[in-house]
């Protein structure tokens, strides 16, 4: 058996009959020395009960968000600031959905939406209720947001009906905890990614910026995440949720964008995803600029941003491997060709955005994987996939290395 040895496990058990699985998955995790501790939510507390999680875990077992004895000893920061992962086990069709909107009407759920670290759900629930849109909706959501699953499979469930539902086995959930922590490809790496727009202030209300929405961004960040990479995410303002255990730095201009990637170095990868604005404002003015009587439009100087694409490709601290993405309305990979040439940069992966701007804040893209031994087209996928892609070929490239350095 995988030793956890040093390993914290938050433990969360939803409401339904899969919920007696969770105490045997208990006893595999303390059998392996790993640490748990358990929330239990009132629905989960129908059918197993505090005392036989607390006897197998040899820890209090936290059920009440208004409990002042528990909120004094532990509470939910603590709990979910000192776990190294979070396991909900089942998951209910419910407890998902209230993941996937943010809402907090109990303990457990008011821990999960105050973590910042990774976490495994193992889906269970009448086969319906999984088929059902609004589950994968919520589950889509969730993958997006980085959160990792084990499950579920298909059989026998306790409403007598047979269909995919089914938590898996505690033996396979254990297994998936053992290969967050064991079996991550990038484990040890560090990576940086940038994402999202900047936004170059005119006045106190007004900007230059663009349409990024940075969901490619903040994919990739979620992506290396689950790859075991420890990632730093800078971005600009964006409406996207952070990825679980991904550390982010919130920036607002180019310039501040640069200072926060040169903070982060020394690392291993860095991925410039975002949507950098070419230019800002010489001098933002401190005052609203107001509409002139003769109604003639304001003259304003620009000055180029720096380039940080260019300047981490050639950096004292160059990262090992350097991606950026080309943004195209015309010679898509004749022009990705020659920026990466230009950049510096190891791989360009390039998008041909058209005229029409569909490309930001889409969930779908096409793209060109563009390096110095061609092009590949991954084609139209969500760009969910296309963060996996590029985890995967970064892997191979980190793989390839380790191989000829200990062939040397």
């Amino acid at each position: 058996m995988t030793s956890l040895k040093d390993k914290s496990i938050l433990l969360i058990i939803s409401g339904g009959i899969a919920a007696y699985k969770s105490l045997e998955l208990i006893r595999l995790i303390r059998k392996s020395g790993g640490h748990v501790r358990c929330i239990l939510t009132k629905g989960g507390a129908q059918f197993v009960t505090p005392l036989s999680i607390a006897a197998l875990s040899e820890e209090n077992v936290y059920d009440d968000l208004w409990s002042l004895k528990d909120e004094t000893e532990m509470g939910h920061i603590r709990l979910s600031r000192e776990a190294d992962l979070i396991v909900v086990a089942p998951a209910s069709a419910n407890i998902i959905a209230q993941m996937a909107q943010g809402l907090t009407p109990d303990l457990a759920t008011t821990t999960l939406l105050a973590s910042d670290k990774p976490v495994l759900i193992a889906p269970a629930m009448n086969h319906k209720m999984w088929d059902h849109p609004a589950t994968q909706a919520n589950l889509a959501t969730l993958k997006d947001r980085g959160v990792l699953s084990v499950g579920p499979d298909e059989g026998d469930m306790a409403c007598g009906e047979h269909g995919m539902g089914r938590m898996s086995e505690p033996e396979a959930i254990f297994e998936a905890i053992s290969d967050f922590f064991f079996k991550r490809p990038l484990k040890g790496l560090t990576a940086l990614v940038t994402s999202g727009p900047t936004h170059e202030p005119l006045d106190p209300v007004r900007f230059i910026g663009n349409r990024s929405s940075g969901k490619q961004g903040h994919a990739i960040a979620a992506a290396l995440a689950q790859a075991g990479a420890h990632v730093t995410l800078i971005s600009g303002p964006v409406n996207q949720s952070a990825p679980a255990g991904v550390n982010l730095i919130k920036v607002q201009t180019a310039a501040q964008m640069l200072s926060a990637c040169e903070n982060a170095l020394p690392a291993d990868i860095a991925v410039c995803a975002a949507a950098v604005a070419d230019w800002a404002p010489e001098q933002a003015s401190t005052q609203k600029l107001k509409k002139r009587e003769d109604e003639s439009a304001p003259t304003i100087a620009l000055k180029q941003n720096p380039d940080i694409l260019k300047t981490l490709s050639n950096h004292k601290n160059r990262p090992q491997m350097v991606i950026g993405f080309a943004a195209e309305t015309e010679n898509l990979l004749e022009n990705a060709a020659a920026k990466r040439t230009r950049k510096g940069c190891d791989w360009i992966l390039a998008n041909d955005v058209g005229t029409d701007g569909k490309t930001f804040g889409a969930d779908e893209n096409h793209v060109y994987l563009v390096s110095a031994n061609g092009q590949d087209d991954w084609g139209l996928t969500s760009k969910t996939e296309i963060a996996r892609k590029l985890t995967a070929q970064i892997t191979g490239y980190f793989t390839d290395h380790e191989h000829k350095h200990a062939a040397e």
